[in-house]
């Protein structure tokens, strides 16, 4: 069944994951698949900033043990080897049902995230004739068969003498659409 929010937080993900795999896979390619629990542990051991937590610690209300941890002893593993069996049942079986208060938490931070971002993306914006603007072309694609793409050009320029309908600005023969969406 095709569920379209959760499409789009799989393709998030993976988009996500090819990026990190880029950076640890060789020229070659071909070892993606011996790299891919390393760049996986990196992932959800890493804070986010929209809920202020790793993946790892909402999933199990502990934060992960590094592997360098259990080499060095830390003060976290040394409390745990301590403790008895019975202690650290109670104790863990404490902090498990602490963790759906910590999933709450997460998610007011996640909405917060999400209203501060839409607050700055849509604070309004006035353009002055002669105002320095940071312009943005997106790629369009110059034929559907060839799906071939012009680069993306990025560049200062100066706001031109007058605004047109469905235009940021002009600036001679220029024109810089204020409709990121591609329609």
């Amino acid at each position: 069944m095709y569920n379209a929010a959760a499409n789009g937080l799989a393709e998030a993900f993976n988009k996500t994951l090819c990026n990190l795999l880029k950076k640890v896979v060789s020229k070659s390619k071909r070892d993606w698949h011996e790299k891919i629990g390393e760049v996986l542990w990196a992932y959800r051991t890493t804070h986010r900033t929209a809920t202020q937590v790793t993946p790892y610690s909402l999933v199990y209300d502990v934060e992960a043990v590094l592997p360098l941890e259990s080499e060095i002893l830390s003060l976290r593993i040394a409390i745990q080897e301590g403790l008895t069996v019975e202690d650290n049942t109670r104790l863990r079986l404490e902090e498990l049902e602490a963790l759906d208060e910590k999933r709450l938490e997460a998610q007011q931070q996640f909405q917060c995230y999400q209203a501060r971002m839409t607050r700055a993306f849509n604070k309004p914006r006035s353009f002055q004739v002669g105002d320095l603007v940071l312009v943005v072309r997106r790629p369009i694609s110059l034929t559907q068969r060839m799906g071939k793409q012009v680069r993306v050009k990025v560049g200062w320029s100066l706001c031109g003498e007058r605004s047109l309908h469905k235009w940021c600005l002009q600036v001679g023969q220029q024109r810089w659409p204020t409709d990121w969406s591609n329609k």
